[in-house]
């Protein structure tokens, strides 16, 4: 089996980018914490592992910091299951102690110091309301109660802010997953969240140096956690076996209830990453609309830069960098943000803050916009072009405006024994969203159609769809899907890209349940609705727009073995020929968001 580019050390750099978010802001560092001009610092009082009781009797560990003087103060609270102790978190809990807030970090129920049992988001909306009230109460609280975090603590902000405690008056949240269910499940099972599930088999975090980066190649997928040598039967084991949104997954749930959220919040992430930040931009329309109150619906912001999960103290993400206007003073616009919702001070700075915020790749600038998607952007399609022989950059697929005519069809053979993926370690030896995808393309199971070099910049920004008229050998295989920007001297860097598990093809996007599916007519051609996601990014002059066309996204999504039975529980694999068509009446293509530009 070929060494797979997507490797363990991927995901443990992801792991502790997630471990550490909290302080993924901080660009600035501890050093950077001085006043500014002008201002008047506190000092600041700790207390370590201060247990704050829940309902039930469970006490949940927190360290405080305060500002040490007398009076009330507004508090900023963050709930994690990685630790609340280190330099990153010190260095924001400091930050804003020293500018009058008391700051709370605490573990979540089972977790380090906290009692309890730690479940996957189980608890979270208990206790982060039950957390927030008992926080407003305290002698040196003013009663006005903030959130922050990112990736799981989205989710326990999201959760507790549901629950509607009278004390939240703001929200600040970063790279949000939707829910739990829908990174478990895309059709295609997200088998990478095997390591995630493994660092939290236990009270503290575990060591995930132990596992060797193929232990994804194992089948069953069903027992990878025994392959681990561990026993994840809350986790892993429960998520293979529940297929659908049924009463495992509700509780740990928050799209559905969403609308109840009744204060503002600032929506961060980044184009770098996945798919996390279409949902931060889907979840800030709904609350636009959707707001349980009129001061929520009119306090809602999004700021998206080019980061990756977490990433917000960088400018480069592997070989690419995006320049000095990428990294943002995190510390100084949450304090912002705290300022105004918490002690209705200097309101009129934050609604200066535009309403969608984006960082446009490619010219690498900040730009401010009323809506998402740009009203303005045209979509345009691009078909896909060849005679045949698409496989590899090398080959003569295409794209362009032409609609396609008379044309043959483009044929691969994908093998679940030597799966496809995607190249996700830089020349530097970084491992990067932004990877050169050169040698993915040169495997003959992948298509490659390339447009011509831009003459003019053109700028894509909005949500990209593909559609695609298919066939397979097999009773079920699946269909990946990548936008490339390809740079004059060759470099193929990752935008966007999406698996579609073909036995699914007739249930809606973020479907609720994968019980129901239709496998293929060998032979027959269907066509595919394939939604890439949303991206600001402008293909400068001599970069060529690429689409690559595979059938597995291996090893973050479950290989299909292609025989039509369960792709979980069984071993056996079969070989799919896969044909993609391109003709008149099978007009494959890319749909792209085109800004115009004078």
């Amino acid at each position: 089996m070929v060494r797979k580019s997507v490797t363990l050390a991927r995901m443990r750099k992801l792991l502790t980018a997630t471990a550490c978010v909290l302080g993924l802001l901080l660009a600035r560092a501890s050093a950077q914490s001085s006043a500014a001009a002008g201002e008047t610092l506190f000092k600041v009082h700790k207390e370590y592992n201060v247990l704050i009781p829940m309902r039930d009797g469970i006490r949940l560990a927190a360290h405080i910091y305060r500002p040490e003087a007398k009076g009330r103060f507004p508090v900023i609270v963050s709930r994690t299951p990685y630790g609340k102790d280190s330099k990153s978190i010190f260095s924001m809990a400091e930050f804003f102690a020293q500018h009058g807030y008391a700051y709370v970090t605490q573990d979540v129920r089972g977790r380090y110091d906290s009692e309890g049992e730690f479940t996957v988001l189980t608890h979270e909306a208990q206790d982060g309301y039950d957390t927030i009230e008992w926080l407003a109460r305290q002698p040196w609280s003013s009663g006005s109660v903030g959130t922050f975090g990112g990736s799981y603590l989205s989710w326990d902000q999201w959760l507790a802010a549901e629950q509607q405690p009278p004390h939240l008056k703001a929200m600040v949240v970063q790279s949000t997953p939707p829910d739990i269910f829908q990174v478990a499940w895309r059709g295609a099972f997200f088998i990478n969240g095997l390591f995630w599930c493994l660092l939290l088999d236990g009270r503290t975090n575990q060591d995930l140096s132990v596992y060797d980066e193929h232990l994804t190649d194992h089948l069953p997928v069903s027992t990878l956690d025994e392959a681990a040598r561990r026993h994840l039967d809350k986790t892993f084991r429960a998520w293979v076996q529940h297929d659908s949104l049924d009463d495992f997954w509700k509780p740990q749930s928050y799209e559905d209830n969403l609308a109840r959220v009744n204060v503002p919040v600032l929506h961060l992430d980044g184009w770098y990453d996945m798919r996390d930040v279409s949902v931060t931009l889907k979840n800030y329309n709904r609350l636009l609309h959707e707001a349980g109150s009129a001061a929520a619906r009119q306090g809602q912001r999004v700021v998206i830069g080019s980061w990756e999960h977490g990433g917000y103290a960088a400018r480069k993400i592997g070989d690419i960098d995006f320049g000095p206007e990428a990294v943002i003073d995190g510390k100084r616009l949450l304090l912002k943000w705290y300022d105004c919702f918490l002690q209705e001070k200097n309101c009129d700075e934050t609604a200066k803050i535009p309403p969608v915020r984006i960082f446009v790749l490619g010219e690498n600038k900040w730009r401010d916009e009323q809506e998402w998607p740009p009203k303005r952007a045209q979509i345009t399609p691009f078909y896909f072009h060849s005679q045949g022989h698409a496989n590899t950059s090398a080959g003569d697929g295409s794209l362009s405006h032409i609609a396609p005519g008379n044309e043959p069809k483009d044929e691969y053979t994908y093998d679940p024994r030597d799966p496809t993926t995607m190249v996700l370690q830089s020349a530097s030896g970084v491992d990067a969203m932004t990877a050169d995808q050169r040698k993915a393309e040169l495997r003959p199971d992948m298509l490659v159609f390339t447009s011509a070099a831009a003459e003019t910049p053109v700028e894509v920004s909005g949500h990209i769809q593909v559609k695609l008229w298919a066939a397979s050998s097999a009773p079920d295989t699946d269909w990946v899907v990548r936008l490339v920007d390809v740079h004059p001297d060759g470099y193929a860097q990752r935008l966007l890209d999406e698996i579609v598990r073909a036995r699914y093809r007739e249930l809606p996007p973020y479907t609720q349940s994968y019980q129901q599916f239709s496998l293929l007519t060998p032979g027959k051609i269907y066509q595919y609705s394939i939604d890439l996601g949303d991206i600001a990014n402008v293909f400068l002059k001599g970069h060529r727009i690429r689409v690559e066309i595979a059938s597995s996204f291996f090893p973050v999504y479950s290989r299909n073995l292609n025989t039509g039975r369960d792709n979980l529980t069984t071993t056996e694999t079969q070989t799919a020929h896969q044909t993609i068509y391109h003709d008149a009446e099978h007009p494959s293509q890319i749909l792209l968001p085109v800004i115009p530009r004078f």
